[in-house]
């Protein structure tokens, strides 16, 4: 593999930028300005979520060439039904109680752009949610801290604490699953000196980073 080089991120997500930094590689944030256009059904909601990632990774590839851009693109989908960012109070409300005590998919695609050529991934991980309270979900929508989160909720949310139990990778929910994006570094060579040490925790128990020949998780997770 080649020496370290600097990526760009295609996405203003907190959460990405946290996850991505947890792997040592340098990297700027240059955000993809693409109408996220979602579909009320989709029967194969993997391939709205290529589409996207590949959009904002083409994007943003294209205003700096030669350099790696990574993007990526969420879904939560419910018995066929995609659901994005909730719009407005009612929207979140409606997200939330719909999703209660049940099962779900959350898809993330993963899009590595690079000289007009884009490798695409995609993760897929089952959550189950609790049986929150209304209560609980009016004090989540006033602290106004889901809105720019697909399905209306975060896994680490530690106040809400929305999940059940997951099966599947963790980081896929929070918005960006490591262990693909590791994979699509080292399918480009460039993971240089990628450092697998930061990790969170719950990446010693994922599924891909145990199924993946190009990475091995610290038997610590930290």
């Amino acid at each position: 593999m080649s020496g370290t080089q600097r990526i760009i991120l295609a996405s203003a997500s907190p959460r990405r930028h946290e996850l991505l930094a947890r792997l040592g590689l340098p990297f700027t944030v240059d955000p993809a300005e693409v109408p996220e256009e979602l579909p009320a059904k989709a029967l194969r909601a993997e391939r709205v979520a290529h589409r996207l990632a590949h959009l904002k990774a083409a994007a943003v590839e294209a205003r700096h060439p030669g350099i790696p851009v990574l993007a990526a693109d969420t879904l939560v989908v419910f018995r066929g039904r995609v659901l994005g960012k909730p719009v407005d109070e009612a929207e979140a409300w409606s997200m939330l109680r719909t999703l209660r005590g049940r099962w779900h998919r959350v898809i993330t695609a993963v899009a590595l752009a690079r000289e007009r050529r884009v490798l695409l991934d995609h993760a897929v991980t089952w959550v189950k949610m609790r049986d929150y309270s209304d209560e609980e979900i009016a004090a989540s929508i006033e602290r106004g801290d889901l809105f720019d989160k697909a399905g209306a909720y975060a896994i680490q949310d530690e106040r809400f604490r929305p999940v059940a139990e997951y099966r599947g990778c963790y980081c896929n929910v929070v918005g960006l699953p490591l262990a693909l994006v590791v994979t699509l570094l080292d399918r480009a060579g460039i993971t240089g000196n990628l450092s697998l040490e930061r990790l969170p925790p719950e990446c010693g128990r994922c599924p891909l980073f145990a199924g993946s020949r190009a990475c091995r998780v610290p038997e610590t997770g930290s």
